[in-house]
């Protein structure tokens, strides 16, 4: 029998996924990584992007969350995901991401670099840059 893993997607506000599974790709800050069974330890910050979990034997059977950042934290066969926001493909409205996408976009032009501002507009605008990507390739 091959090795699975379980993966967990927390938020502050509920569990979103929790599953045995055969790999999970997440966006580091240093890069994507790769998880499979038996990995070492490891504790990782997160950037907005891209969580692939691969459930199952083939290609077909894989599951996508946007994630907003936050960390993640491989421990024996377990993967915790800690995201400040996490959704999956299928509950992301996209017109809602698109809609978001476009004001951080506005805000950001009117604010500029440098603020204070600037630091929290360009985190809405990586988390709609997500949303958006994760909705649009995996619908």
């Amino acid at each position: 029998m091959e090795r699975s893993l379980i993966c967990e997607i927390v938020t502050p506000e509920r569990i979103v996924y929790t599953n045995e599974v055969r790999m999970v790709v997440a966006p580091t800050i240093d890069g994507e990584i790769g998880i499979l069974p038996l990995h070492a330890p490891l504790v990782s910050a997160l950037r907005p992007g891209e969580v692939r979990v691969r459930y199952g034997d083939n290609d077909s059977e894989v599951e996508w969350f946007a994630v907003s950042g936050g960390y993640i934290q491989v421990h024996e066969d377990k993967v915790i995901v800690l995201a400040d926001h996490a959704l999956g493909s299928s509950q992301i409205d996209v017109e809602r991401a698109r809609q978001a996408l476009a004001h951080a976009q506005a805000r950001m032009a009117e604010v500029g670099d440098g603020t204070d501002e600037s630091g929290e507009l360009a985190n809405e605008l990586k988390w709609a840059e997500a949303q958006v990507a994760v909705a649009g390739k995996h619908r």
